[in-house]
């Protein structure tokens, strides 16, 4: 259920995107609108950009939106983390968002065979979503398969290189695979392309103390 506050946030953030399409600007004006309130706006304004750049799903949110991880608001970081999850998961085609949320369904329910089978199947549709090769790495990291899990993370961070998701999770790889230095590698690039994960915060502190402590 949504507390009080995050349906506030929600009214506000529609109408703000219904001003925008109302505006008589051209297509492209509620993104622009968007863009220029999360980079300029008041705590208020910037709240409601994120929000409505997550709904909009447009791909030029993105830099914008990475901009706004390290924002002063803790409530735009989140945002604008959840935006970027959005439009993440957004191919363009409806047939291959399908499938992916359908592989997403079959990883939840530990049917692992069946989500590679979907995620796979999302892949030949659309081998430069960054997202199909993101979650068959997600369902091998969880089948302990760490090799295959790592080739999908590299791919996801070949085509989207600020994929915190794909890059913290080769970091879990490493862990997997008894190799600290490179897990310590990508969780560092994962905390440097959002600052915003205070597990992976905690992981590469562990990991630094141990590498101390085996130096010494």
């Amino acid at each position: 259920m949504l507390d009080s506050a995050s349906i506030s946030l929600a009214i506000l953030a529609v109408g703000v995107l219904a001003a925008a399409l109302t505006s008589g600007n051209g297509a492209s004006e509620p993104v622009s609108q968007a863009i220029a309130a999360l980079q300029n706006g008041n705590t208020t304004e910037r709240r409601q950009a994120a929000e409505v750049l997550a709904r909009l799903g447009e791909q030029r949110a993105i830099p914008p939106l990475a901009r706004a991880l390290r924002d002063a608001d803790q409530l735009v970081r989140e945002t604008a983390e959840q935006a970027l999850w959005s439009i993440w998961h957004h191919s363009g085609k409806t047939e291959v968002d399908a499938r992916l949320q359908d592989g997403m369904i079959e990883m939840q329910r530990g049917a692992f065979e069946r989500a590679v089978a979907i995620f796979t199947e999302v892949i030949g549709l659309a081998p430069d979503f960054a997202e199909g090769y993101n979650k068959r790495a997600t369902t091998y990291y969880l089948m302990q398969e760490y090799e295959q899990s790592i080739r999908d993370c590299e791919k996801t961070i070949a085509l989207n290189p600020i994929h915190f998701g794909a890059l913290s999770g080769n970091g879990l790889n490493y862990l997997g695979l008894r190799e600290p230095r490179k897990a310590l590698e990508y969780f560092e690039r994962a905390l440097e392309a959002n600052p915003n994960m205070p597990q992976i915060q905690a992981y590469i502190e562990a990991i630094r103390k141990f590498l101390r402590d085996q130096s010494l």
